[in-house]
């Protein structure tokens, strides 16, 4: 396969980006191992990674020159898809592994620019052995100042996501039903949204043959006693008339490697606890106001005090944060919670939720992703959420 032009000079380009960052703040050469930002600079991934003992460093110098430095067995994958000068292999238990290719510069004293709190320990460790570590400093905020404002090409990806969540979303409404485990449900949706995925590619990007369309995720949902846990996965519980049913697809929803939050609450049948249907107002009313706050300038902590008034009013206790920026990752910068003074700007992405957690147990949340536009927002993620559609 060869890599077209185009790619080729997006992920140089980003290099470049960098490369004059880190000279504004004197870093001569930046580490990078987590596998977002691994991608984001040179369009190489492969699934396995540290998770499985073998790290892959990209480093990144003042200068812009690019060395990928991943295990041997990546050899094929990385010399296909990799948008950097040099790539350097290293071997299980031969010779220092990885270790052998950073000795060399870091022999030099260079001042190194680190991922502070994404860094493995493995790496972090080696490379705090073998420098003094004033001289290492945190590269992050340099990235994120890179990341946080999505280029067109990523916005439509971001809207191709979108596409593959509510094909999810669909597929899994039309399982609920009394007696279906939830586990059913999750496989629905996963062939939903890797079928739509798969179409996706085929017709917008066809020379993306090494992006896979299928889905990876545990489904997230939970339902009756159950609806509490926020992070509940599917099980083999079968789902009962009047019930309360929570799908969240935050995490499943990735497309081409963009990452978009998307969920809503269910009943089955009828709302058995008439108690629920004021918590889940609450909640989607906590969501509209997050939603009219999205437009350029607001700061991101106002959004979340929109979101947190509503929810308060009504006697609840005061939430956790109301969404995320997302992109290449689950979460990005900036966060819509307490703190984040960041101005929204055109071209950022977030997840914005609605949520209510009740003494009674019970727990509703609905939420969407939104791209910020010149003028205001435009959504993504769409699928009915009022009280009377939300009743299967």
């Amino acid at each position: 396969m060869n890599i077209q032009e185009s790619t080729k000079n997006k992920f140089s380009s980003r290099q470049v980006r960098l490369a004059e960052l880190m000279k504004e703040i004197g870093i001569d050469i930046a580490f990078l191992c987590n596998e977002d930002n691994v991608y984001y600079y040179s369009g190489f991934y492969n699934y396995l990674d540290v998770d499985f003992g073998r790290p892959t460093i990209l480093s990144i110098n003042s200068e812009g020159r690019s060395v990928l430095i991943t295990p041997a067995i990546e050899k094929v994958l990385a010399e296909t898809i990799a948008v950097v000068e040099d790539i350097q292999l290293w071997q299980d238990g031969v010779d220092g592994e990885w270790r052998k290719h950073l000795e060399n510069i870091l022999s030099k004293n260079p001042v190194l620019g680190l991922e502070m709190d994404l860094m493995p320990g493995l790496v972090r460790n080696y490379i705090y052995s073998n420098i003094v570590r004033e001289q290492c400093q945190d590269i992050m905020p340099k990235i994120k100042s890179m990341r946080i404002i999505k280029t067109n090409e990523e916005l439509n990806i971001a809207r191709h996501a979108g596409q593959v969540g509510m094909a999810m979303m669909e597929a899994s409404r039309s399982m609920i039903e009394p007696g279906i485990p939830e586990y059913k449900i999750a496989l629905a949706a996963t062939q939903a949204g890797t079928e739509k995925a798969a179409s996706i590619l085929e017709k917008h990007y066809p020379n993306e043959t090494m992006i896979s369309p299928n889905i990876h995720y545990m489904q997230i949902m939970a339902s009756g006693e159950e609806i509490s846990m926020t992070h509940h996965r599917a099980s083999t519980k079968k789902l009962k008339y009047g019930e309360p049913v929570f799908l969240c697809f935050c995490g499943m929803t990735n497309f081409n490697r963009f990452k978009l939050g998307f969920d809503r609450t269910f009943w089955l049948g009828k709302i058995s606890d008439t108690s629920q249907e004021s918590i889940y107002e609450t909640a989607l009313e906590s969501q509209s106001a997050a939603i009219a706050m999205l437009k350029p300038g607001v700061r991101a902590e106002e959004v979340h005090q929109a979101y947190a008034e509503v929810i308060q009013s009504k006697g609840y206790d005061f939430p956790f944060r109301c969404g995320r920026a997302t992109g290449y990752s689950f979460v990005e910068f900036p966060q819509l919670a307490p703190g984040d003074e960041t101005k929204l700007e055109p071209g950022m992405v977030f997840a914005v939720d609605g949520s209510i957690t009740a003494p009674t147990g019970f727990r509703a949340q609905v939420g969407d992703s939104f791209i910020i536009t010149k003028t205001g927002y435009e959504q993504i993620t769409i699928h009915p959420k009022e009280t009377s559609k939300i009743i299967i």
